[in-house]
């Protein structure tokens, strides 16, 4: 592409060699973005690969693992044992549990990971997949942890049948000491949503052990009264206390078990509101921040009124919405569980951060609506001022209207240098004046032309109609007039002036010059909005040798503007010129060329296009 440009800025004109690196460097652009969007999602896909890879890993490691203690969680048939080999089957099985708590962690972790993959999945079938994945790790994991609780349970009973009273005894009361701190009040279980559920998942685990060890329970009591019926020994009455302590001990698990399920359930339910808070304010805002980035800049007054309107009512929208998540995020933190306060003070830090960057966006959008109405107020003044002085102009000019214009030049034997100092005084200083209004109405017009401008390229040709042009009327050639400024011959000259004539003169001179229509107006056009005002015209002319003068001129450019606008645009350009085409080419036509202006508009630069 660079090469082929080079070349072409060898044989091109001087401004196609500006449009020339104007593309080269666009592309250039556009090809450094893509490389760094590519870049970026490798990136993003390498995160995701490594991250899909140690959830598998993780996750086969804890399946295989279960694999191999699922051989030594068999429950203990009815074949007699002996005490001592139930001591040692329950002491190994102790160490398993050990082990069992020991992984917990990873499998947890685990899970972490799965239910982060299925959040960020975007295929349904990978969301599927993840979703059975994850169901089958925690059914396996649940069915272990039962399958232990079972074993436990049995080889307690075996002991209890055995008749080692005190030894299943004390395993029940270690059990319920152990079972206290995990669920006494004090212990905080608040936390975002997902370390609440597993923690809602422990706690359903521990509940069906609590189930289970309720026949043991009984099964204890029924042996010691039936031991202990009729006997006042020592042994009798240190049973009986035991049971006592055992009973007590039972009946506090059971209601600290109540008890944080209810908290646990209460956690949840603030998690879950939290969560949904602070996804909602966070899509929120990226929506705010997609319609004050990227969002049309409004140009009309009343626009701009409603634009700030709706500024000043939504802003106050989001503060609500941060302070409640502030606020429960406090309420969460209070009682939260270690494993979750980085997380929690996280999502906090990130609502603030993310409310910061918006705010900083709107109140940049509030004064670019400021800076907006201000100045639209300004052109609403300078329009009142001009339309006054114009008002104020007219009616000047009627009151002269009916004075008796001075016919000095026309009698033989007066030459023009003897008219009367003070005869064009008057005149001089109007016109003087009216060249100093013009530069502020041609600023006033423009930016009214570039709001009413055609979405569309084509649309302006279809919707108008194809008027042929007419001729200005002409002065009489009986009455010549005083112009100020311009030498008579002149005036004298456009007396006979003919418009055919000067198209075909012009249109002649064109051809001289080896040059298109289409190019001449992109010669005047400089700022390549598609229209041109009847002074840029005139001056283009002018300067460009072709011979002609400024009445010449005057009269051209208002015969050039079909519809008294004060602008010409490409289809009057075309119109004027050629009028006797075909009138529906002669709309192809311009709208060719319009289309061909608009396209080149948007990419900054103007480039050849094809006119008959």
């Amino acid at each position: 592409m660079e090469a082929v440009a080079a070349r072409l800025k060898d044989v091109s004109r001087k401004q196609d060699c500006a449009v020339i690196q104007s593309l080269v460097l666009t592309a250039k652009e556009r090809v450094a973005k893509v490389l760094r969007c590519a870049g970026e999602r490798g990136a993003a896909l390498e995160d995701a690969r490594k991250r899909a890879k140690q959830f598998s890993e993780s996750r086969q490691l804890l399946l295989d693992w279960m694999d191999e203690v699922e051989q030594t969680l068999q429950i203990p048939g009815n074949a007699a044992m002996s005490q001592e080999e139930i001591k040692c089957q329950l002491a190994e099985h102790k160490e398993f549990q050990k082990l069992l708590h020991s992984k917990r962690p990873v499998y947890e972790a685990t899970l972490r990971s799965g239910r982060l993959l299925r959040e960020r999945a975007q295929l349904t079938e990978d969301v599927q997949l993840l979703e059975e994945l994850l169901g089958e790790l925690k059914e396996r994991w649940d069915d272990v942890g039962g399958r232990a609780v079972e074993r436990q349970h049995k080889l307690e009973e075996s002991l209890l049948f055995s008749g080692k009273f005190t030894d299943a005894l004390q395993a029940l009361l270690d059990w319920l000491y152990r079972a206290e701190p995990q669920l006494c009040e004090e212990v905080p279980v608040a936390g975002d949503r997902d370390l609440v559920s597993d923690l809602m998942d422990k706690h359903r685990a521990f509940q069906k052990e609590l189930g289970k060890r309720a026949s043991c329970i009984k099964m204890l009591k029924r042996s010691v009264r039936d031991l202990t019926r009729g006997s006042s020994s020592v042994d009798s009455q240190w049973l009986q206390k035991q049971m006592e302590e055992l009973s007590g001990r039972w009946d506090l698990i059971c209601k600290l078990s109540i008890s944080k399920q209810g908290r646990l359930e209460a956690s949840l339910q603030q998690a879950e509101e939290f969560h949904t808070l602070v996804h909602s304010f966070l899509a929120h805002l990226a929506e705010s921040e997609k319609t004050l980035r990227h969002g049309v800049f409004p140009e009309e007054e009343a626009a701009l009124c409603e634009c700030q309107s709706q500024l000043q009512v939504s802003t106050p929208t989001p503060q609500l919405e941060l302070e409640c998540i502030t606020s429960l995020g406090e309420e969460i933190l209070s009682a939260c569980h270690p494993d979750s306060i980085v997380t929690i003070k996280s999502w906090i830090t990130v609502a603030k951060s993310r409310f910061q960057e918006v705010l900083s966006w709107a109140q940049q959008q509030g004064e670019r609506l400021q800076a907006q109405t201000a100045r639209l107020a300004a052109e609403r003044e300078e329009m009142g001022r001009l339309v006054d002085w114009i008002a104020a102009a007219e009616e000047s000019l009627s009151l002269r209207d009916q004075e008796t214009l001075p016919q000095w030049w026309g009698p033989a034997g007066r030459s023009p240098g003897s008219a009367p100092a003070h005869a064009d005084s008057p005149a001089q200083e109007f016109m003087e004046e009216l060249n100093r209004k013009q530069p502020d109405v041609e600023k006033v017009t423009k930016s009214c032309k570039r709001k009413l401008a055609p979405d569309h390229p084509g649309e302006a040709g279809h919707r108008r109609s194809v008027p042929h042009p007419t001729p200005m009327p002409m002065p009489s050639r009986a009455a010549p007039m005083f112009i100020p400024g311009v030498p008579v011959s002149e005036v004298e000259e456009f007396a006979h002036f003919d418009f055919g004539i000067w198209r075909k003169r012009y249109m002649q001179w064109i051809s001289h010059r080896k040059s298109r229509i289409l190019d001449v107006f992109r010669g005047i056009d400089r700022d390549q909005d598609g229209r041109i005002s009847q002074r840029e015209f005139i001056q283009s002319v002018l300067s460009s040798k072709f011979p002609t003068n400024v009445l010449e001129m005057s009269a051209v450019a208002s015969i050039f503007d079909m519809n008294s606008d004060g602008f010409i645009d490409y289809y009057e350009f075309v119109s004027a010129l050629q009028p006797s085409r075909d009138p529906l080419r002669r709309v192809a036509d311009a709208d060719q060329i319009q289309d061909e202006v608009w396209q080149s508009a948007d990419l900054g630069t103007m480039t050849n296009g094809e006119c008959s």
